[in-house]
């Protein structure tokens, strides 16, 4: 069963077969496509910070997974903030304050943020959920009243906030969405296949830069711990077939921190913290042509 066909030139993508088992996938691909190999897929190494940005380019700089420790990242240079979700433990309102005025106290001429399955409060489905069932779960959030969590994200007055939606910025168009495959029932989780493929379905075409909260199949998805690929099939079939950003940000999985590149979309994963929510994989700078004005 083919994960894209063609409908009046325009690419659909259908739910794949390896759809809920992502290590299957990956394998399937690679045996049968050569879908991961080099030389077009490869590791890309992070620009030093001192590199000067070339002429008539923006310079992006990319976090993720901060969990409520900013206090001693040292950000570089860059003209863009981009922050691909978990930027708290529970999405409690003092939380998101803080991190709010974290970013107030940066340099950068933009800031775009989406959430992560950490910010409970932004998802209003789960919170929903969550005052008829397990109290004990999540304590804290649990005994948050509706009034401090309704517009939770009117405390984000330092950054343009994207949730399933997309700005332009620098005439970048940039699109943001916090879905992620289930694990463990936490916010914005949705089940692989159709469920997920609905939500990725929302990114329109001409989309320069894609912000997700977690990765896509085969791109700094490894999770050596339980030796298993955790992206998303659906996700990457949209990138690499109907989408096609130049650039692919995301966080979600720590262990995954670094840049690859499939030879013609860049995909970053930007986690700050590691394995053990230690913030100490340095922010990623990445600098871009601007786009011609047409």
């Amino acid at each position: 069963m083919t994960a894209a066909r063609m409908a009046h030139g325009k690419v659909t993508i259908t739910v794949d077969e390896y759809s809920s088992n992502p290590t299957q996938a990956f394998t399937h691909y690679n045996i049968n496509q050569s879908r991961f190999q080099p030389p077009h897929v490869h590791m890309v190494d992070p620009i030093p910070y001192d590199t000067p940005k070339p002429a008539g380019h923006t310079r992006f700089v990319f976090v993720s997974d901060t969990h409520s420790r900013t206090d001693g990242i040292q950000m570089p240079y860059g003209d863009v903030l981009l922050h691909m979700g978990d930027f708290t433990e529970l999405g409690l309102p003092s939380e998101v304050k803080k991190f709010n005025d974290w970013l107030g106290g940066l340099p950068y001429e933009f800031k775009v943020v989406i959430a992560g399955n950490h910010e409970l409060t932004f998802d209003k489905d789960f919170m929903a959920e969550l005052v008829k069932q397990d109290y004990y779960r999540f304590p804290s959030v649990s005994k948050l009243k509706p009034e401090d969590f309704d517009n939770v994200q009117s405390l984000l007055t330092n950054c343009v906030y994207l949730q399933d939606s997309d700005v332009t910025i620098k005439g970048f168009r940039i699109y943001g969405t916090p879905w992620t495959p289930w694990f463990n029932g936490w916010g914005f989780n949705l089940p692989r296949g159709q469920s997920l493929l609905d939500k990725w379905n929302l990114v329109p075409e001409g989309i320069d830069i894609l912000m997700t909260h977690g990765p896509p199949l085969g791109f700094r998805d490894w999770v050596p711990k339980e030796l298993q690929r955790v992206g998303c099939v659906e996700l990457l079939n949209t990138v690499q077939k109907r989408v096609r950003p130049k650039l692919h940000a995301f966080g979600g999985i720590h262990e995954g921190y670094g840049i690859m590149t499939d030879g013609y979309t860049t995909f970053i994963n930007a986690s700050t913290c590691t394995v053990s929510f230690q913030p100490t994989n340095p922010p990623i700078v990445f600098d871009l042509p601007n786009p011609s004005s047409s």
